[in-house]
């Protein structure tokens, strides 16, 4: 468990996992996880003050490439 909880999205190709266990705000963490692991999300934040602590992601692509997001985000959040 990565301590990044997450509505179980419906009929949507998104999901907007909570990441405030991790001790970065929304705009940092995206920043951070873009340059050191090259997995793209959006900060919550762009999506209202009720977004802040989350981030967007979308997995519209094959479950191969949505695996090695999900390994590479696992790296970045046990570094974070």
């Amino acid at each position: 468990d990565l301590g990044l909880h997450c509505f179980e999205p419906r009929g949507a190709f998104y999901c907007f996992p909570n990441i405030t266990s991790t001790g970065l705000s929304d705009e940092v963490f995206a920043e951070r996880l873009l340059r050191e692991e090259k997995v793209v999300v959006v900060p919550g934040g762009a999506f209202g003050e009720r977004g802040r602590g989350h981030v967007r992601a979308c997995y519209a692509t094959s479950l191969e490439k949505i695996e090695e997001a999900g390994d590479r985000i696992a790296r970045f959040v046990e570094r974070a």
